[in-house]
This record gives C-alpha cells, sequence and structure tokens, in this order.
C-alpha cells in the first residue's frame, strides 16, 4: 500500500501505473520497484462495475486515488481525507520512469530531499509520507546490504538497531535473498504511527527510512508524528498534495474503458 501512494505519481496522477506491458514497451508496474504491488484485479473489477452503471465517466486515476484513500479510511470507517475528482487517465507507462521517479529503499537524505522537491513535495511532506511504510512487507534484497555488506566490506549498518538487525539475519539469509518481511513489526497491517515509533528505536527497514534521521529538520518531524492524530491530519493534508502532481483534466488524456490497457 505504500508504494502505492507514491506510483500514483510517477507519469502523474493519471493512473499509468494501472497499464500493462505491451510487446513494444515495458510498463511501470513490471518496473522492479513496483513487483510488490497488488491489487490490480480490484481496480479493475471497481472499473468494471462502475462501467455497466456509467460508462465512460470515471477515470482508472479517480479510482486508484480513491482506493488508496478507501483502503487506509476502511479500518477507522471514515474518510481520511479529500480525494479531488475529476482525474482522466493517462495514455503513457514507462518502466524506466518508475526508477527515476520512485524514492529509491537505497537513498540518503539528500537525495530524498531532491525527488520531492522535483514534485513540489518539501521535507515535510517526505517525512509524513513515508509513514505510509507503517502498512506492508519489504523484500529482503531492498535492505540485506545493511546486514551483510553496508559499506563492501562485509560489515553492518551501525545505524541499524543491532538487536532488530539479528532478527533479521534469521529472515534474510544473504544479500539476494528476496524473501518479505514486515516493515512495520507486529503493526504492518494496521495504518498507525508506529512507523514513527520504531524509526526512532532505529528500526527503520530501509537505508531511505534511516536516512529521515540524518536530517535535523526531518528527525524533528519524525519525533512529532508518534503523536497519532497528528500523522493522520498531516498524512491527509500531504496526501491531498501529491493527488494533484500532474493531474490531467479537460480534455487531455482519456477515459479508459479498461484500467490495464488504452482505449483502441
Amino acid at each position: 500500500m505504500a508504494s502505492y501512494f507514491l506510483a500514483q505519481v510517477e507519469e502523474g496522477c493519471d493512473g499509468s501505473i494501472l497499464l500493462n506491458s505491451t510487446a513494444n514497451n515495458t510498463a511501470e508496474k513490471d518496473a522492479i520497484p513496483n513487483l510488490s504491488l497488488s491489487g490490480f484485479d480490484v481496480i479493475d473489477e471497481i472499473k468494471a462495475q462502475l462501467e455497466n452503471k456509467c460508462r465512460g465517466v470515471v477515470s482508472c486515476a479517480d479510482i486508484l486515488a480513491l482506493a488508496a484513500r478507501d483502503s487506509v479510511s476502511f479500518q477507522y470507517r471514515k474518510p481520511m481525507w479529500n480525494v479531488l475528482t475529476g482525474r482522466r487517465d493517462g495514455k503513457v507507462s514507462i518502466a524506466s520512469e518508475a526508477l527515476t521517479n520512485l524514492p529509491s529503499p537505497f537513498s540518503n537524505f539528500t537525495t530524498l530531499k531532491q525527488g520531492f522537491a522535483t514534485k513540489g513535495l518539501n521535507v515535510h511532506d517526505l517525512v509524513v509520507l513515508s509513514g505510509g511504510h507503517t502498512i506492508g512487507l519489504g523484500h529482503c534484497n531492498f535492505f540485506s546490504n545493511r546486514l551483510y555488506n553496508f559499506t563492501g566490506k562485509g560489515d553492518q549498518d551501525p545505524s541499524l538497531n543491532s538487536t532488530y538487525a539479528a532478527f533479521l539475519k534469521t529472515q534474510c539469509k544473504n544479500l539476494t535473498d528476496t524473501t518479505t518481511v514486515e516493515m512495520d513489526p507486529q503493526s504492518s497491517q494496521n495504518f498507525d504511527a508506529d512507523y514513527f515509533v520504531i524509526l526512532k528505536q532505529k528500526k527503520g527497514l530501509f537505508q531511505s527510512d534511516a536516512a529521515l534521521l540524518t536530517n535535523k529538520e526531518s528527525s524533528k518531524y519524525v519525533g512529532e508524528l508518534v503523536n497519532q492524530p497528528k500523522f493522520f491530519v498531516e498524512f491527509g493534508q500531504s496526501m491531498e498534495r501529491m493527488g494533484a502532481i500532474s493531474v490531467l483534466t479537460g480534455t487531455a488524456g482519456e477515459i479508459r474503458k479498461k484500467c490495464s490497457v488504452i482505449n483502441s
């Protein structure tokens, strides 16, 4: 789910992540950072039902934005943020853009800050949206360098909680292991502020998580966001800002008949 939040803005909030690859093009969903995404069948089913009721009205981009909000909100039985509708669907989906636009789990703070800035998002948005890692799983090969070869000398990342590192080594046997582990141990199916609690304990799974503690400003935000009501409010605000990035409206793009393919 955390990946869905950011995957929405690779080409813009235009549903590009939903398009299938073709014989002549590898789409975003098949890029390495997106291989852990799931739920495409759910989006397709929602679209099919909407097309039966009101053909050509609701875009796949809007469905994705609403589904991201509602999958989080369902736990609390109320909408956690507002979603403006009226997006149209893009016709372009290129795998290489996932590598360019999605934050890498190996990124340092400077790289993360610059990447978010290119989308009009600030350090506060970076920290708040990283809280999406409270839900979901991470593949060992995206962080096992922190366990076995952090500086290329067979060493462990000293910024990683040693007890947590020992546990991770029982799950991830080597650098190429693709086993999955919870990004937020014991709370990976709940949307809550626990991500920031464990981050302060130096139990952030990825280098990009730990990087938030290496900057004075971002570290301050981490400390503030352990307050769950505050996190919920500010996550909603950042999601609304992110949901407005490169939106297609008017006659731009199209409203797809099926979310996985552009209209013929």
